[in-house]
């Protein structure tokens, strides 16, 4: 027997359901028992306000999780039964808040043997997002991806507001803002190259100091929205750049940008209009072998099960920084 999470309409509480255990029923579907679920933003968007819902039915959330794979179409040649894996699940259409769920062979990559469950469910919406944010938001190539963008800008300096998941290029500096707590977290851990504070009075001019010759930087991603309310972030641009505004899709209105500014909104869903889509999780597989990707965010597992679902939305609710809420599922 299946349990589903559901919310029986737009901001009602969540409810365990019992259902069928899913089948695979395409060759290549990948049928996965959950081990851990980790909450994001979207999450509660979809439950309170059914950003990404197309019906008027029950919903069921949940983009990331790992666990088991206990089935395999018949297509399917990267995994079989048992193998250990994590998986982006494309809500509304394929959801992980549930003890099994189906999902497309390309979306599913292995865990690392040392890494936990809860560590790996952790890793699909930050790398996805981070990827978008140079693929598609600045438009960058992407070598590491088979059929991937080969051609694009090749800033000096990027600006990430938010900065915790986008460290995919190693010989791109990167700048990134978050609350000082968290700024040795980036900077040893990451690899950033200079962190700092976003609520700071002096924000433009740390950053432009922290470029060559303090010209400025030539892309900017927002992965909070910041821009939105700090217009002068813009100011941080080199004049002379390309001026690339990546901004990712938080559910609120668009960012307005100023006169010569190149903006891109976009969220993880618009992954398949990236060349290469479908190698991305495979992609992240090695980057995790070759040691070259590392856990974006310190996980927080927030409990088991019902229970902790429940308390990981609530806490997503009041604001999350810093860290990725994980639940053990049972």
């Amino acid at each position: 027997m299946n349990t589903q999470y559901i919310v029986a309409e737009k901001g009602s509480a969540l409810t365990p359901t019992a259902t069928a255990i899913p089948i695979t029923t395409s060759p290549t579907d990948v049928l996965i028992r959950l081990k851990a679920i980790a909450i994001n933003p979207a999450d509660c968007k979809m439950i309170d306000h059914g950003h990404r819902v197309t019906s008027s039915g029950p919903v069921v959330a949940g983009l990331d999780g790992a666990g088991v794979v206990e089935a395999v179409g018949t297509g399917v040649t990267r995994f079989s039964v048992g193998d250990e894996v994590f998986a982006q699940f494309p809500a509304p259409e394929v959801v992980s808040f549930q003890d099994f769920a189906v999902v497309h062979e390309s979306m599913v990559a292995k865990k690392p043997a040392t890494w936990s469950f809860e560590d790996a469910a952790s890793l699909p919406v930050c790398y996805l997002t981070a990827l978008l944010s140079l693929g598609i938001g600045i438009k960058m190539p992407i070598p590491f991806i088979k059929d991937g963008p080969t051609f694009g800008l090749k800033p000096s300096s990027v600006l990430v507001l938010g900065a915790s998941s986008a460290s995919l290029s190693p010989n791109l500096p990167h700048l990134g803002d978050q609350f000082p707590t968290h700024h040795g977290h980036l900077v040893d851990t990451l690899g950033v190259d200079a962190a700092f504070d976003r609520s700071s009075s002096s924000l433009v001019s740390d950053v432009r100091q922290a470029t060559p010759c303090s010209r400025g930087v030539d892309a900017i991603i927002d992965v909070v929205g910041a821009g939105r309310t700090q217009k002068d972030i813009f100011d941080a641009f080199d004049s002379a750049s390309a001026k690339r505004y990546a901004q990712v899709w938080t559910g609120d209105a668009e960012t307005e940008v100023p006169d010569g500014v190149e903006s891109t909104l976009f969220r993880v869903r618009d992954l398949p209009q990236l060349s290469g889509a479908r190698d991305v999780l495979w992609a992240l597989e090695r980057l995790l072998e070759e040691g070259k990707y590392k856990l974006p965010l310190p996980v927080r597992i927030v409990g088991r099960g019902f229970q902790g679902l429940e308390k990981g939305l609530e806490l997503m609710r009041h604001g999350v920084s810093g860290e990725k809420l994980v639940v053990t599922m049972d």
